[in-house]
């Protein structure tokens, strides 16, 4: 407990100002290499599923198209 009575010792500032910046500071570079990984994940996955979406619809649409149904004008 002596490091939370140290830690609730300290000034506001220190709390809220300083040390946030020292761990920007110090683990910045690998905050934003995971920030743009996740990022650059997270679109790869939306493409894929727009990817899919369309395969799908088109898929769709050619089978029935195919099967004799002339209400799509193919």
């Amino acid at each position: 407990m002596a490091a939370r009575e140290m830690f609730a010792s300290l000034p506001g500032w220190v709390k809220w100002v300083a040390i946030p910046a020292l761990v920007l500071l110090v683990f910045g570079g690998a905050i934003l290499t995971a920030i743009g990984t996740l990022i650059g994940l997270l679109f790869k996955l939306l493409v894929l599923v727009a990817l899919v979406g369309g395969l799908i619809y088109l898929v769709r649409r050619f089978k029935s198209s195919s099967s004799g149904d002339s209400s799509h004008g193919w």
